[in-house]
Formats: structure tokens, C-alpha cells, sequence
């Protein structure tokens, strides 16, 4: 990441919560405690925090011990991606399986989460960088762990924070770096810009 792209980078846990957001998550506390997930004291400290949130780095502990409906969403049909000689993407709005293998082959893959929703707890990616790579690129908020590969000779370059938000999956990584490598990252600023155009209204 270029020193541009830090100077426009805002930690997602300080970005600003609409009421939406923060309605949503005095729903999950109070569907936890009507579970008996969290007692009634539990409930009414979390909810006075929740009510006057401002940023996600608020929200973010009042919901992280407890279960979301995504667990149990449909976790679709796996997705296999292989770059063989000319290289494959995917990019743009697409639905995001619970499961993934990225092959890099000589062309390379590049899989871009950004413009998708996907609101299962975790999506597990077996990557194989092989010659050319694989690069993923996932919003901000959302966390990556790359522990689970092999960085071979190519190597693994996890350059994604560790701010994670309510709601957002957790990027889970398998398999080997291979000559090309892996590259785990948020947008840049090009992709930015690109994706900011998009949710500008016309006119």
C-alpha cells in the first residue's frame, strides 16, 4: 500500500455508525437476551453503550460473543477459480460461497470482495498461488486469517487490519504460497475512487 492510500485510509473502527446500525444491534441484544445468552444486567449495560455508539470501534464488543443468523445461512456451492495461461478474476457483485479454492496457474486469479454482501460468519479460501498468484482483496472491516498457508517460495503478504465490524465474515485462508505468492489486501486508492463513483447517485 502506497503512502497516498494510508493518508486516505480511516480505521474502519473509527468510521461513524448511522442509526440503522446501531438499532440493528440493540435487536441481536435483545434477541440474545430473550436466548438467555446475556442476563438482564448484561443487557442494560450493553444497550446504555450501545444507544450512544459513534463509531464501530463502539459497537463492535457490545455483539462479538454472540452468535448471528448468518450461521445459519445457505452456505452455497463451492467456488473453484484457475488461472491457467490467460488468468481469471472475480470481480464486481457476485455470491460469495462458504468455500472457495483460488488456483493461480501461469495467468494468475484475483478474487475482489468489495462490491459483494455476504453476511455468512466465515468463508474458508484454499489458495495455490503456483506461478502467477492469487490476490484477494476484501473491504474494510472485514478480517483475514492467513495463518493457515504454506508462503512457499512466492510468500504470504497479509495486508488487511485487524479491525473487524459487526456483521462481516472472517476471511479464513488454507494451501500454499506456491512461486507467486499471496496477496491479501484492502482496496486501494484506484479501487476506491472507482467504488465511491458507483455509489454517488446520477445526476
Amino acid at each position: 500500500m502506497t503512502g497516498e492510500d494510508d493518508a486516505n485510509l480511516v480505521p474502519p473502527s473509527a468510521m461513524r455508525v448511522s442509526h440503522a446500525e446501531r438499532d440493528a444491534v440493540v435487536e441481536q441484544l435483545r434477541d440474545a437476551a430473550a436466548d438467555g445468552r446475556i442476563d438482564l444486567d448484561e443487557l442494560d449495560a450493553r444497550l446504555a453503550v450501545a444507544l450512544t455508539a459513534k463509531t464501530y470501534g463502539d459497537l463492535a464488543p457490545l455483539t462479538a460473543d454472540l452468535p448471528t443468523e448468518a450461521a445459519v445461512l445457505d452456505p452455497g456451492e463451492p467456488l473453484t477459480l484457475k488461472g491457467g495461461m490467460h488468468g481469471v478474476s472475480r470481480v464486481g457483485r457476485w455470491q460469495v460461497p462458504a468455500r472457495i479454492s483460488a488456483r493461480g496457474g501461469m495467468g494468475g486469479v484475483k478474487l475482489d470482495f468489495t462490491r459483494t454482501e455476504c453476511r455468512l460468519p466465515e468463508v474458508e479460501i484454499e489458495v495455490h498461488g503456483e506461478m502467477a498468484g492469487v490476490t484477494v482483496v476484501i473491504p474494510d472491516g472485514w478480517v483475514a486469517d492467513t495463518d493457515g498457508v504454506d508462503p512457499g517460495v512466492g510468500g504470504v503478504k497479509d495486508k488487511t487490519t485487524e479491525d473487524r465490524l459487526p456483521g462481516t465474515p472472517l476471511i479464513r485462508f488454507v494451501g500454499q504460497g506456491g512461486m507467486g505468492g499471496v496477496v491479501v489486501r484492502h482496496p486501494n486508492l484506484r479501487e476506491r475512487r472507482k467504488l465511491e463513483r458507483r455509489r454517488k447517485p446520477l445526476g
